[in-house]
């Protein structure tokens, strides 16, 4: 008979405190990697590196072994450590405070604050989560508001479904992500940050973000100077957050940027720990990571988290390893164009390339039917757009190109709104004025 998640949890704790407190030594250093002697720990247990005779002491965790020697990566700048400092082990995982008092918060990968507040005070919880049962997650029924017309229009997303936004840099992630976080898609937002310059941090929380976005958010950010081992946690720590707020019963928004920079960090981890490099270098272990992380968003028999996952793909390249292997374990994905960029047409969503698989389950059907017969409409102009523009098409020789040229300034009206954002019912108006029924 199985015992409930918290009984099982508060066993664990009893065996960790009382296995004896292990101790080592730093071997040697490879790169990243620091190889300890003596060690006596377990992967995931978290250490203590005590440099400069115990004056500096660096967070690290156990991530492999090589023969006698324990592998640690350290959870910050290793500059300093030396062979022969001490590394201690108490036998305990990696753990953040989670709660309400989150809220309003910009955290480093630590749960540090990083916003100049005091340290958030609350529970604290491993981020080594699991994702709830197949058979205990309600069914993704009810549609979620975005606020931007495109994707409420045309790829209805549901409260608990995972959605990816594939695209190249500079052409309106971290503002689509800001325009979806002020909206009303969830009670509460986590957004994970991850490898973003520093100066991108401030101006998204405070442009972005905004006031109004951040009184209902917890930020998790990891710049990309941090070590590869933060920017590895920093996803799980923005996972653990989120799960929180599940449990107690609210719906919850995680947005993540970028699992790229993510994946550059698996692969920095891997490398180190001694994994052969596989396609384009990355690991075994990202491919395996991936889908653990992916599912532990969604719904539970609690509450709700609806997850947006940002692909900064290389070159444009929707298929590149990452994006591809993403896509298979989401719910659907948002293609960013950069030819619309170019055009100024903001948010760059294609929604010809774009898929949402539950809209047939949570969009209303007269809404799908109208957004399919403009689908259609766009559909045909993109096939013509070279003989409209050269001049070489002559009105009357194609009625469902007439209509498509008719309607086209009003369906870019409906897709194009810049950062406005927008209700559901305004959005499923548009839709049927643009689709003439």
């Amino acid at each position: 008979m199985s015992l409930p998640a918290g009984v099982q949890q508060a066993l664990a704790s009893a065996r960790a405190l009382n296995r004896p407190r292990a101790e080592g030594s730093v071997r040697s250093i490879r790169g990243i990697a620091i190889e300890v002697a003596g060690l006596h720990a377990a992967i995931g247990d978290t250490c203590t590196i005590e440099a400069e005779g115990g004056a500096l002491r660096l967070p690290a965790e156990v991530v492999g072994f090589q023969g006698d020697l324990a592998v640690v990566l350290a959870l910050g700048d290793q500059h300093r450590v030396a062979p022969w400092d001490r590394v201690v082990c108490d036998h305990q995982p990696f753990v953040v405070p989670v709660g309400p008092a989150l809220l309003g918060r910009v955290v480093d990968a630590l749960g540090r604050p990083l916003d100049g507040g005091p340290p958030p005070n609350g529970p604290r919880r491993a981020v080594t989560g699991a994702p709830p049962s197949p058979l205990q997650r309600a069914p993704i029924v009810q549609p979620v508001a975005t606020g931007v017309s495109a994707i409420d229009g045309f790829l209805t997303c549901g409260k608990g479904q995972r959605l990816g936004i594939f695209a190249g840099s500079g052409v309106g992630k971290s503002t689509l992500m800001g325009s979806i976080a002020r909206g009303g898609a969830g009670q509460v937002n986590v957004i994970a940050l991850i490898g973003e310059r520093g100066r991108e941090v401030g101006e998204f929380v405070a442009e972005a973000l905004g006031p109004e976005g951040l009184a209902k958010s917890v930020v998790v950010a990891c710049t990309s100077d941090e070590a590869p081992m933060l920017r590895l946690k920093a996803p799980l720590v923005a996972v653990t957050i989120a799960e929180a707020f599940r449990d107690q019963g609210a719906d919850v928004l995680f947005m993540m940027d970028s699992v790229t920079r993510y994946a550059m960090a698996v692969r920095e981890v891997g490398l180190a720990a001694g994994e052969p490099p596989t396609l384009r270098g990355y690991p075994p272990s990202l491919f395996a990571s991936l889908p653990r992380l992916v599912e532990r968003l969604g719904n539970s028999d609690r509450g709700t988290i609806t997850g947006l996952f940002t692909v900064l793909v290389d070159g444009d390249d929707m298929n590149e390893p990452v994006a591809d292997a993403l896509r298979g374990y989401l719910d659907g994905h948002i293609v960013l164009s950069r030819r619309l960029a170019e055009r100024g047409r903001f948010p760059a969503i294609d929604v010809l390339a774009s898929i949402s698989r539950l809209m047939p389950k949570v969009a209303p059907a007269d809404g799908q039917k109208r957004a399919r017969a403009v689908r259609e409409l766009l559909a045909h102009y993109e096939e013509n757009r070279d003989l409209v523009t050269v001049g070489a098409y002559k009105k009357g020789a194609d009625a469902l190109l007439d209509r498509a040229l008719a309607r086209l300034p009003q369906i870019e009206g409906l897709l194009y709104h810049g950062t406005e954002t927008r209700t559901f019912a305004e959005t499923q108006r548009l839709l049927q004025q643009v689709a003439g029924s």
